[in-house]
Protein backbone atom coordinates (compact mmCIF):
# COMPACT_ATOMS: atom_id res chain seq x y z
CA UNK A 1 0.00 0.00 0.00
CA UNK A 2 2.85 2.00 0.93
CA UNK A 3 4.38 1.51 -2.35
CA UNK A 4 1.28 2.15 -4.19
CA UNK A 5 0.80 5.94 -2.93
CA UNK A 6 4.68 6.64 -3.54
CA UNK A 7 3.86 5.68 -6.69
CA UNK A 8 0.23 7.71 -6.94
CA UNK A 9 1.90 10.83 -5.54
CA UNK A 10 5.17 10.71 -7.95
CA UNK A 11 2.77 10.30 -11.20
CA UNK A 12 -1.16 10.40 -10.64
CA UNK A 13 -0.73 13.75 -8.37
CA UNK A 14 1.06 16.29 -10.44
CA UNK A 15 -1.15 15.46 -13.73
CA UNK A 16 -4.16 15.43 -11.64
CA UNK A 17 -3.11 18.97 -10.50
CA UNK A 18 -2.29 20.19 -14.09
CA UNK A 19 -5.70 19.04 -15.18
CA UNK A 20 -7.48 20.84 -12.44
CA UNK A 21 -6.17 24.07 -13.34
CA UNK A 22 -6.32 23.51 -17.26
CA UNK A 23 -7.40 27.34 -17.91
CA UNK A 24 -10.39 26.18 -20.44
CA UNK A 25 -11.18 23.15 -18.08
CA UNK A 26 -11.38 26.32 -15.31
CA UNK A 27 -13.48 27.87 -17.96
CA UNK A 28 -15.90 25.63 -18.15
CA UNK A 29 -16.44 24.72 -14.95
CA UNK A 30 -17.20 28.65 -14.12
CA UNK A 31 -19.02 28.94 -17.28
CA UNK A 32 -21.65 25.95 -15.91
CA UNK A 33 -21.38 27.42 -11.97
CA UNK A 34 -22.18 31.07 -13.88
CA UNK A 35 -25.17 29.70 -15.36
CA UNK A 36 -26.82 27.79 -12.96
CA UNK A 37 -29.01 30.40 -11.40
CA UNK A 38 -30.81 29.96 -14.34
CA UNK A 39 -30.75 26.03 -14.40
CA UNK A 40 -32.53 26.10 -11.23
CA UNK A 41 -35.10 28.32 -11.66
CA UNK A 42 -35.71 26.34 -15.08
CA UNK A 43 -35.88 23.06 -12.98
CA UNK A 44 -38.05 24.66 -10.22
CA UNK A 45 -40.51 25.28 -13.02
CA UNK A 46 -40.65 22.30 -14.05
CA UNK A 47 -41.31 20.73 -10.60
CA UNK A 48 -43.63 23.41 -10.02
CA UNK A 49 -45.76 22.15 -13.16
CA UNK A 50 -45.65 18.17 -12.22
CA UNK A 51 -46.07 18.78 -8.68
CA UNK A 52 -47.97 21.74 -7.39
CA UNK A 53 -50.04 22.88 -10.14
CA UNK A 54 -50.86 19.20 -11.13
CA UNK A 55 -51.98 18.44 -6.82
CA UNK A 56 -54.21 21.98 -6.97
CA UNK A 57 -56.15 21.80 -9.93
CA UNK A 58 -57.13 25.86 -9.22
CA UNK A 59 -53.68 26.89 -10.33
CA UNK A 60 -53.48 24.63 -13.70
CA UNK A 61 -53.91 27.80 -15.36
CA UNK A 62 -50.64 29.17 -14.62
CA UNK A 63 -48.83 26.60 -15.29
CA UNK A 64 -48.05 28.38 -18.98
CA UNK A 65 -46.05 30.99 -16.05
CA UNK A 66 -43.61 28.07 -15.51
CA UNK A 67 -43.53 27.13 -19.17
CA UNK A 68 -41.78 30.32 -20.05
CA UNK A 69 -39.60 30.43 -17.03
CA UNK A 70 -38.18 26.72 -18.46
CA UNK A 71 -38.28 28.41 -22.19
CA UNK A 72 -35.91 31.44 -21.15
CA UNK A 73 -33.77 29.00 -19.21
CA UNK A 74 -33.36 25.23 -20.26
CA UNK A 75 -34.52 25.67 -23.79
CA UNK A 76 -31.54 28.09 -24.57
CA UNK A 77 -28.91 26.23 -22.47
CA UNK A 78 -26.60 25.70 -24.90
CA UNK A 79 -26.55 29.56 -25.79
CA UNK A 80 -26.14 30.50 -22.27
CA UNK A 81 -23.10 28.52 -21.76
CA UNK A 82 -21.97 29.46 -24.76
CA UNK A 83 -22.14 32.98 -23.84
CA UNK A 84 -20.66 31.88 -20.23
CA UNK A 85 -17.50 29.75 -21.24
CA UNK A 86 -16.52 32.47 -23.60
CA UNK A 87 -16.89 35.09 -20.67
CA UNK A 88 -14.67 33.09 -18.75
CA UNK A 89 -12.09 31.90 -21.30
CA UNK A 90 -11.23 35.42 -21.95
CA UNK A 91 -11.43 36.43 -18.23
CA UNK A 92 -8.59 33.67 -17.24
CA UNK A 93 -6.59 35.46 -20.00
CA UNK A 94 -6.94 38.87 -18.75
CA UNK A 95 -9.41 39.89 -22.06
CA UNK A 96 -12.09 41.47 -22.74
CA UNK A 97 -14.79 39.10 -20.79
CA UNK A 98 -17.90 40.29 -21.97
CA UNK A 99 -16.83 41.17 -25.39
CA UNK A 100 -15.32 37.63 -25.69
CA UNK A 101 -18.95 36.10 -23.88
CA UNK A 102 -21.10 37.92 -26.62
CA UNK A 103 -18.75 37.09 -29.54
CA UNK A 104 -19.03 33.17 -28.37
CA UNK A 105 -22.72 33.08 -28.03
CA UNK A 106 -22.75 35.13 -31.60
CA UNK A 107 -20.84 32.43 -32.85
CA UNK A 108 -22.68 29.56 -31.77
CA UNK A 109 -25.87 31.35 -33.53
CA UNK A 110 -23.88 31.53 -36.50
CA UNK A 111 -22.85 27.66 -36.96
CA UNK A 112 -26.49 26.80 -35.63
CA UNK A 113 -29.08 25.34 -38.38
CA UNK A 114 -31.19 27.71 -39.47
CA UNK A 115 -34.03 26.21 -40.74
CA UNK A 116 -35.91 22.87 -39.34
CA UNK A 117 -38.16 20.66 -40.50
CA UNK A 118 -40.89 22.53 -43.22
CA UNK A 119 -39.50 25.72 -41.58
CA UNK A 120 -38.08 27.67 -43.74
CA UNK A 121 -34.43 29.60 -43.27
CA UNK A 122 -33.97 32.44 -40.56
CA UNK A 123 -35.92 29.71 -38.18
CA UNK A 124 -33.98 28.21 -35.43
CA UNK A 125 -35.34 25.43 -33.43
CA UNK A 126 -35.37 25.21 -29.58
CA UNK A 127 -34.07 21.52 -30.02
CA UNK A 128 -30.83 23.03 -31.28
CA UNK A 129 -30.15 25.62 -27.95
CA UNK A 130 -31.12 23.38 -25.46
CA UNK A 131 -28.59 20.79 -23.57
CA UNK A 132 -28.54 19.02 -26.85
CA UNK A 133 -25.55 21.67 -28.13
CA UNK A 134 -23.75 22.01 -24.92
CA UNK A 135 -20.74 19.88 -26.51
CA UNK A 136 -21.26 22.53 -29.92
CA UNK A 137 -21.41 25.53 -27.65
CA UNK A 138 -18.45 24.85 -25.82
CA UNK A 139 -15.87 23.41 -28.81
CA UNK A 140 -17.62 27.45 -30.36
CA UNK A 141 -17.03 29.35 -27.34
CA UNK A 142 -13.16 28.49 -26.96
CA UNK A 143 -12.73 28.76 -30.56
CA UNK A 144 -13.66 32.13 -30.98
CA UNK A 145 -12.64 32.91 -27.59
CA UNK A 146 -8.83 31.80 -28.75
CA UNK A 147 -9.12 34.25 -32.33
CA UNK A 148 -10.19 36.81 -30.04
CA UNK A 149 -7.84 36.84 -27.43
CA UNK A 150 -4.98 35.93 -29.65
CA UNK A 151 -5.98 39.05 -31.87
CA UNK A 152 -6.59 41.23 -29.13
CA UNK A 153 -2.53 40.11 -27.17
CA UNK A 154 -1.15 41.21 -30.48
CA UNK A 155 -2.46 44.40 -30.85
CA UNK A 156 -4.91 44.04 -34.17
CA UNK A 157 -7.50 46.50 -32.69
CA UNK A 158 -8.74 49.85 -33.78
CA UNK A 159 -7.15 52.29 -31.25
CA UNK A 160 -9.60 55.54 -29.77
CA UNK A 161 -8.18 58.70 -28.91
CA UNK A 162 -7.44 58.68 -25.02
CA UNK A 163 -10.50 61.10 -24.72
CA UNK A 164 -12.69 58.66 -25.35
CA UNK A 165 -14.70 57.04 -22.74
CA UNK A 166 -13.01 53.81 -21.74
CA UNK A 167 -16.23 51.43 -22.51
CA UNK A 168 -16.11 53.28 -26.17
CA UNK A 169 -12.78 52.11 -26.27
CA UNK A 170 -13.21 48.67 -25.69
CA UNK A 171 -16.19 48.56 -27.81
CA UNK A 172 -14.00 49.29 -30.67
CA UNK A 173 -10.82 47.64 -29.76
CA UNK A 174 -13.05 44.45 -29.80
CA UNK A 175 -14.46 45.15 -33.43
CA UNK A 176 -11.55 43.48 -35.56
CA UNK A 177 -10.70 40.33 -33.23
CA UNK A 178 -14.90 39.65 -32.83
CA UNK A 179 -14.89 40.11 -36.50
CA UNK A 180 -12.71 37.64 -37.32
CA UNK A 181 -13.92 34.91 -35.04
CA UNK A 182 -17.30 35.37 -35.87
CA UNK A 183 -16.18 34.63 -39.70
CA UNK A 184 -13.78 32.21 -38.99
CA UNK A 185 -16.66 29.92 -37.23
CA UNK A 186 -19.27 30.61 -40.57
CA UNK A 187 -16.76 30.02 -42.67
CA UNK A 188 -15.72 26.55 -41.07
CA UNK A 189 -19.97 26.41 -40.70
CA UNK A 190 -20.12 26.89 -44.49
CA UNK A 191 -17.11 24.68 -45.77
CA UNK A 192 -18.62 22.26 -43.44
CA UNK A 193 -22.09 22.58 -44.93
CA UNK A 194 -21.18 22.33 -48.69
CA UNK A 195 -18.13 19.10 -48.32
CA UNK A 196 -20.13 17.08 -45.87
CA UNK A 197 -23.86 17.63 -46.60
CA UNK A 198 -24.25 18.30 -42.92
CA UNK A 199 -24.15 21.41 -40.07
CA UNK A 200 -20.95 22.23 -37.99
CA UNK A 201 -23.65 21.30 -35.05
CA UNK A 202 -24.71 17.93 -36.30
CA UNK A 203 -21.21 16.62 -36.45
CA UNK A 204 -20.31 17.89 -33.82
CA UNK A 205 -23.65 16.23 -31.82
CA UNK A 206 -23.41 12.99 -33.86
CA UNK A 207 -19.32 12.08 -34.00
CA UNK A 208 -19.08 13.74 -30.14
CA UNK A 209 -21.62 14.26 -27.47
CA UNK A 210 -23.55 11.33 -28.75
CA UNK A 211 -21.05 8.68 -28.19
CA UNK A 212 -19.86 10.03 -25.50
CA UNK A 213 -23.31 10.55 -23.59
CA UNK A 214 -24.27 7.16 -24.37
CA UNK A 215 -20.94 5.92 -22.71
CA UNK A 216 -21.63 7.90 -19.99
CA UNK A 217 -25.19 6.14 -19.29
CA UNK A 218 -23.75 2.86 -18.70
CA UNK A 219 -23.76 2.01 -14.97
CA UNK A 220 -19.91 0.99 -15.27
CA UNK A 221 -18.79 4.19 -16.31
CA UNK A 222 -20.95 6.21 -14.27
CA UNK A 223 -19.39 4.31 -11.07
CA UNK A 224 -16.13 5.39 -12.59
CA UNK A 225 -16.72 8.68 -12.43
CA UNK A 226 -17.97 8.70 -8.96
CA UNK A 227 -15.24 6.71 -7.46
CA UNK A 228 -12.48 9.20 -9.82
CA UNK A 229 -13.94 11.74 -8.01
CA UNK A 230 -13.03 10.42 -4.59
CA UNK A 231 -9.60 9.39 -6.00
CA UNK A 232 -8.27 12.98 -6.69
CA UNK A 233 -9.80 13.82 -3.08
CA UNK A 234 -7.93 11.45 -1.40
CA UNK A 235 -4.48 13.03 -2.35
CA UNK A 236 -6.04 16.21 -1.25
CA UNK A 237 -7.06 17.64 -4.98
CA UNK A 238 -10.36 18.96 -5.08
CA UNK A 239 -12.26 16.06 -7.15
CA UNK A 240 -15.40 18.05 -7.22
CA UNK A 241 -13.90 20.52 -9.14
CA UNK A 242 -11.16 18.45 -11.25
CA UNK A 243 -14.49 16.16 -12.67
CA UNK A 244 -17.23 19.26 -12.94
CA UNK A 245 -16.31 20.00 -16.46
CA UNK A 246 -16.48 16.58 -17.62
CA UNK A 247 -19.89 15.18 -15.46
CA UNK A 248 -21.69 18.69 -16.32
CA UNK A 249 -20.72 18.36 -19.77
CA UNK A 250 -21.88 14.86 -19.96
CA UNK A 251 -24.88 15.03 -17.58
CA UNK A 252 -26.56 18.07 -18.04
CA UNK A 253 -27.78 16.85 -21.15
CA UNK A 254 -29.07 13.60 -19.51
CA UNK A 255 -31.08 15.86 -17.23
CA UNK A 256 -32.20 18.39 -19.38
CA UNK A 257 -34.06 15.46 -21.51
CA UNK A 258 -35.14 14.06 -18.61
CA UNK A 259 -37.00 17.35 -17.73
CA UNK A 260 -37.77 18.36 -21.18
CA UNK A 261 -39.55 14.76 -21.32
CA UNK A 262 -41.81 15.00 -18.14
CA UNK A 263 -42.70 18.62 -19.21
CA UNK A 264 -44.67 17.39 -22.45
CA UNK A 265 -45.51 14.35 -20.53
CA UNK A 266 -43.43 12.09 -21.92
CA UNK A 267 -41.14 9.16 -20.10
CA UNK A 268 -37.43 10.55 -19.12
CA UNK A 269 -35.01 8.54 -21.04
CA UNK A 270 -32.08 8.31 -18.93
CA UNK A 271 -31.11 6.49 -16.13
CA UNK A 272 -27.84 8.84 -15.08
CA UNK A 273 -27.98 12.67 -14.46
CA UNK A 274 -26.15 15.33 -12.99
CA UNK A 275 -28.05 15.65 -9.80
CA UNK A 276 -28.06 11.65 -9.51
CA UNK A 277 -24.72 11.95 -7.78
CA UNK A 278 -26.02 14.82 -5.78
CA UNK A 279 -29.04 12.81 -4.65
CA UNK A 280 -28.12 9.59 -4.27
CA UNK A 281 -23.92 9.06 -4.57
CA UNK A 282 -22.74 12.65 -2.65
CA UNK A 283 -23.97 11.96 0.67
CA UNK A 284 -22.48 14.42 3.17
CA UNK A 285 -20.18 15.65 0.73
CA UNK A 286 -18.17 13.06 -2.29
CA UNK A 287 -17.72 9.53 -0.36
CA UNK A 288 -20.71 10.52 1.34
CA UNK A 289 -18.57 11.34 4.48
CA UNK A 290 -21.86 11.84 6.58
CA UNK A 291 -21.97 8.44 6.67
CA UNK A 292 -18.26 8.30 7.90
CA UNK A 293 -19.44 10.86 10.43
CA UNK A 294 -22.24 8.77 12.01
CA UNK A 295 -19.81 5.41 11.82
CA UNK A 296 -17.37 7.37 14.31
CA UNK A 297 -20.21 8.36 16.49
CA UNK A 298 -21.47 4.68 16.47
CA UNK A 299 -18.33 2.61 16.74
CA UNK A 300 -15.36 5.09 17.69
CA UNK A 301 -14.55 5.08 21.50
CA UNK A 302 -10.62 5.37 21.47
CA UNK A 303 -9.94 7.58 19.00
CA UNK A 304 -10.87 10.85 20.41
CA UNK A 305 -9.47 13.15 17.39
CA UNK A 306 -11.62 11.22 15.21
CA UNK A 307 -14.86 12.05 17.64
CA UNK A 308 -13.83 15.44 17.94
CA UNK A 309 -13.07 16.29 14.00
CA UNK A 310 -16.53 14.66 13.95
CA UNK A 311 -18.71 16.75 15.72
CA UNK A 312 -16.88 19.77 14.22
CA UNK A 313 -18.00 18.63 10.83
CA UNK A 314 -21.34 17.37 11.42
CA UNK A 315 -23.24 21.05 10.88
CA UNK A 316 -21.45 21.21 7.38
CA UNK A 317 -21.58 17.62 6.18
CA UNK A 318 -25.61 17.70 7.21
CA UNK A 319 -25.36 20.34 4.08
CA UNK A 320 -22.82 18.26 1.85
CA UNK A 321 -19.87 20.22 2.95
CA UNK A 322 -17.35 17.71 3.75
CA UNK A 323 -13.83 19.38 3.91
CA UNK A 324 -13.42 19.55 7.70
CA UNK A 325 -13.92 15.37 7.31
CA UNK A 326 -11.43 15.01 4.66
CA UNK A 327 -8.60 17.47 5.61
CA UNK A 328 -9.01 17.26 9.44
CA UNK A 329 -9.73 13.67 9.48
CA UNK A 330 -7.66 13.81 8.09
CA UNK A 331 -9.14 11.05 4.99
CA UNK A 332 -6.49 12.48 2.45
CA UNK A 333 -3.38 9.63 2.62
CA UNK A 334 -4.93 7.97 4.86
CA UNK A 335 -4.12 4.39 4.76
CA UNK A 336 -7.28 2.73 6.43
CA UNK A 337 -9.83 4.74 5.45
CA UNK A 338 -8.49 4.83 1.63
CA UNK A 339 -10.78 1.36 0.79
CA UNK A 340 -14.30 2.71 2.30
CA UNK A 341 -13.67 6.12 0.66
CA UNK A 342 -12.83 5.23 -2.65
CA UNK A 343 -15.91 2.49 -3.11
CA UNK A 344 -18.70 3.90 -0.94
CA UNK A 345 -19.50 5.99 -4.15
CA UNK A 346 -19.27 2.73 -6.94
CA UNK A 347 -21.72 1.05 -4.48
CA UNK A 348 -23.80 3.76 -4.02
CA UNK A 349 -24.07 4.58 -8.09
CA UNK A 350 -24.71 1.18 -8.56
CA UNK A 351 -27.42 0.80 -6.22
CA UNK A 352 -29.12 4.32 -7.21
CA UNK A 353 -28.41 3.29 -10.82
CA UNK A 354 -30.81 -0.37 -10.45
CA UNK A 355 -33.30 1.48 -8.44
CA UNK A 356 -33.64 3.71 -11.48
CA UNK A 357 -33.24 1.53 -14.21
CA UNK A 358 -35.79 -1.42 -12.41
CA UNK A 359 -38.75 1.07 -12.41
CA UNK A 360 -38.65 0.89 -8.65
CA UNK A 361 -37.73 4.79 -8.24
CA UNK A 362 -38.26 7.25 -11.09
CA UNK A 363 -35.43 9.11 -12.66
CA UNK A 364 -34.20 12.38 -11.43
CA UNK A 365 -35.08 15.21 -13.68
CA UNK A 366 -34.73 18.49 -11.60
CA UNK A 367 -31.62 20.20 -10.48
CA UNK A 368 -31.72 21.04 -6.19
CA UNK A 369 -28.58 23.20 -4.80
CA UNK A 370 -25.90 20.70 -4.04
CA UNK A 371 -26.20 21.50 -0.18
CA UNK A 372 -29.40 19.80 -0.28
CA UNK A 373 -29.37 17.45 2.59
CA UNK A 374 -29.66 13.39 2.38
CA UNK A 375 -33.07 12.33 1.40
CA UNK A 376 -34.68 15.67 0.63
CA UNK A 377 -31.82 16.00 -2.21
CA UNK A 378 -33.60 12.72 -3.96
CA UNK A 379 -37.34 13.53 -3.19
CA UNK A 380 -36.68 16.94 -5.01
CA UNK A 381 -34.93 15.43 -7.84
CA UNK A 382 -37.68 13.10 -8.68
CA UNK A 383 -40.34 15.42 -8.55
CA UNK A 384 -41.81 15.23 -5.27
CA UNK A 385 -41.51 11.29 -5.23
CA UNK A 386 -40.85 9.60 -1.71
CA UNK A 387 -39.10 6.68 -3.27
CA UNK A 388 -36.24 8.86 -4.31
CA UNK A 389 -35.90 10.22 -0.84
CA UNK A 390 -36.12 6.53 0.53
CA UNK A 391 -33.32 5.50 -1.85
CA UNK A 392 -31.25 8.27 -0.76
CA UNK A 393 -31.67 6.80 2.88
CA UNK A 394 -31.14 3.55 1.87
CA UNK A 395 -27.76 4.47 0.40
CA UNK A 396 -26.66 6.25 3.38
CA UNK A 397 -27.13 3.17 5.43
CA UNK A 398 -25.33 1.09 3.10
CA UNK A 399 -22.44 3.75 3.60
CA UNK A 400 -22.47 3.67 7.43
CA UNK A 401 -22.10 -0.34 7.04
CA UNK A 402 -18.88 -0.40 4.87
CA UNK A 403 -17.58 2.69 7.12
CA UNK A 404 -18.03 0.70 10.25
CA UNK A 405 -15.44 -1.88 10.00
CA UNK A 406 -12.47 0.35 8.86
CA UNK A 407 -13.62 3.17 11.71
CA UNK A 408 -13.41 -0.27 14.13
CA UNK A 409 -10.09 -0.84 12.74
CA UNK A 410 -8.58 2.22 13.37
CA UNK A 411 -10.37 2.64 16.84
CA UNK A 412 -8.41 -1.27 17.79
CA UNK A 413 -4.89 0.50 16.01
CA UNK A 414 -5.14 3.12 18.83
CA UNK A 415 -5.53 0.55 20.97
CA UNK A 416 -2.76 -1.33 20.22
CA UNK A 417 -0.45 1.75 20.47
CA UNK A 418 -2.00 2.64 23.63
CA UNK A 419 -1.13 -0.66 24.67
CA UNK A 420 2.36 -0.87 23.26
CA UNK A 421 3.15 1.93 25.05
CA UNK A 422 1.92 1.40 28.22
CA UNK A 423 3.90 -1.58 27.68
CA UNK A 424 7.81 -0.23 27.12
CA UNK A 425 6.60 1.94 29.94
CA UNK A 426 6.05 -0.87 32.85
CA UNK A 427 9.74 -2.29 31.82
CA UNK A 428 11.07 0.37 31.70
Amino acid sequence: MKGFFSFMEKHFVPVAARIGSQRHLVAIRDGFVGIMPLILAGSFAVLLNQTVFKWIPVLGTLTAINGNVWWGTFAVMSLLIAFSVGYNLAKGYGSDALAAGVISAAAFLVVTPQAHGDAGWGYIHWGYLNATGLFTAIIVAIIATEIFVRLMKKNIVIKMPDNVPPAVGRAFAAVIPGLIAVYVLGILAFLISKLGGTSLYDLVLNLIQKPLQGFSQGVLSAMFFAMLINLFWFFGLHGANIMDPIMNTLYLPALEANASAIQQGLQAPNVVTRVFFDAYVHLGGSGATLALILAIFIASKRRKDYRTIAKLGTPAGIFQINEPIIFGLPIVLNPILFIPFIIVPGVLTLIAYVATASGLVPPTYVVMPWTTPVGIGGFLATGGDIRGGLLALVNFIVAVMIYLPFVILADKMVRGEHDTEKGKSTAE
